[in-house]
């Protein structure tokens, strides 16, 4: 891996420092916010009014998503154009109080930050801040784009932003993942859409008149008993989750003449969710036939599974091991170990790699003490392979359409679920805000090699390109399909 040219040149890790209190406000601030998917109107607004007071030129509402916008900054002739990705939403049911070890509740029902991206957000904020300084003090020929990526959780800004070509101008995008571990992400996930069903039915009086009524409950339960049916004849690497959206009303002396029901559709490739998605239709059509009710599907997002680019996940690595780890205080170690002995254990070795191949596995081993330490306070051995994550995310539609790289770095404790009340509270916590700087330096020297190594971005792309040509050209998302809000 190349060195930056000139290793003196600190000035994107200095400009972080100094823009410490600012990074950790709009952390702060966010988390306190909490916003659910495409309704991040507080945090796109803090965002886009810090951009412009920091001299980015921002640009709002990509692909009619009003909570989706850019920051941009260029240097001398604007190429090469590195993208820096941020998200911002939160999760619904898990308001959570920050630095507890208890679970305790903010706001009575609220939500909460559990899979941290108010610290995703404002850590690749920071590193724009410090490529910008970068690029303005050595005239090095360059863009950074800060890019705020609302809805990730439900939503998918970023597929709809590559459906209409957004990433085609990046030669290359970085981002990064709050978690348990400081180790580059690697390898594929699942792919995903979503779908709302919804069932309209004839009212009646359950015990009068049942005979007249037509009940859309009737229709949510028989296509979820249905498509509970269809496990048994679904890919190993498909999966279907589902959550009642409405269920009718809250009289059981009533037939229900509404209800519906949302679903999530996952397999590796596009191709096979989309294929199981016409088996999760003829579910609802038939449940809609035997009750004599009618459904309307309404699409609500899609993800592609991602593609993984060696060349970037070394750079990231390097930029890793570069930059100092973070170190706790007396305090905070005990925070933590309170915390996580809340959390539930399974056994297993930390990382990625330690799946795949077994000298990482025991590199591991000893440095988590057996998977028993409460914080992973180290960096994992660098893996790239056949990692396979049976999650979803955004990120998939922007590798294929420019060469993307994504890695973790701690701000959890070690055995913390994801999507969990332990999340939100380190979240909010000075263990978080360190994790959170950590990210943002990684970010940051990572670009800066970039803009100082051409090689490293010629390497990356022509992987890109050897990747993407034995790859399906589909995309989750319909053709006219628009970004649907849940209320």
């Amino acid at each position: 891996m190349a060195s930056i040219k000139n290793a003196s040149l600190t000035y994107h890790l200095d400009e972080i420092d100094s823009k410490t209190p600012e990074i950790l406000d709009i952390s702060h601030k966010i988390w306190e916010f909490a916003e659910l998917s495409l309704k991040e109107f507080k945090s796109a607004a803090l965002y886009t009014e810090k951009l412009a007071e920091e001299g980015f030129t921002v640009k709002k509402g990509y692909s009619g998503i009003e909570t989706a916008f850019s920051g941009e900054f260029s240097s001398g002739t604007g190429k090469p154009v590195i993208g820096i990705l941020g998200e911002f939403d939160a999760l619904s049911g898990l308001s959570q109080k920050a630095s507890s070890v208890e679970k305790e509740e903010l706001v009575k029902n609220g939500s909460g930050h559990g899979c941290g991206h108010n610290m995703l957000g404002a850590a690749s904020f920071g590193a724009a801040l410090g490529i910008k300084k970068y690029l303005e003090k050595t005239g090095t020929n360059g863009t950074v784009i800060f890019f705020g990526c609302p809805g990730e959780e439900g939503g998918a800004s970023k597929a709809f932003m590559a459906r209409d070509g957004v990433w085609k101008q990046l030669d290359a995008a970085l981002t990064w993942h709050p978690g348990r571990t400081n180790e580059v992400t690697t390898g594929t996930n699942n792919s995903c859409v979503q779908i709302l069903y919804e069932f309209s039915g004839v009212a009646a009086h359950a015990a009068g008149n049942p005979e007249q009524g037509r009940s859309a409950l009737d229709a949510v339960e028989l296509m979820n008993i249905g498509v509970n049916y269809l496990r048994e004849h679904m890919r190993s690497d498909c999966s279907v989750h589902y959550a009642m959206v409405d269920g009718g009303g809250l009289s059981p002396n009533v037939v229900q003449p509404h209800a519906s029901v949302l679903y999530m559709i996952r397999a590796c490739k596009v191709s096979d969710t989309l294929a199981l998605e016409k088996r999760v239709d003829a579910c609802a059509e038939g449940a809609a036939l035997m009750t004599g009710t009618t459904m309307n599907r309404i699409f609500v997002d899609g993800t592609s599974n991602t593609l993984p680019n060696t060349v970037l996940e070394k750079l990231l690595h390097e930029s890793l091991l570069k930059i100092p780890l973070p170190g706790y205080t007396a305090g905070e170690l005990a925070y933590l170990e309170a915390l996580d002995l809340t959390c539930p254990r399974n056994g297993s070795i930390p990382g990625h790699g330690a799946k795949y191949d077994i000298a990482i596995k025991r590199a591991a081993a000893d440095l988590s003490c057996n998977g028993t330490k409460y914080v992973n306070d180290f960096i994992m051995p660098f893996y790239s392979g056949n990692e396979f994550s049976p999650g979803s995310t955004d990120v998939g539609d922007v590798s294929r359409q420019t060469p993307t790289a994504e890695f973790t770095a701690v701000t959890f404790a070690a055995h913390a679920p994801g999507h969990s009340w332990q999340n939100v509270s380190c979240g909010g916590s000075t263990v978080g805000d360190k994790g959170t700087l950590y990210a943002a330096k990684v970010l940051s020297d990572a670009a800066v090699t970039l803009f100082e190594t051409p090689s490293i971005l010629k390497a990356a792309r022509d992987e890109f390109e050897n990747r993407i040509a034995f790859e399906e050209p589909l995309s989750p998302i319909p053709e006219g399909a628009v970004p649907y809000v849940i209320e």
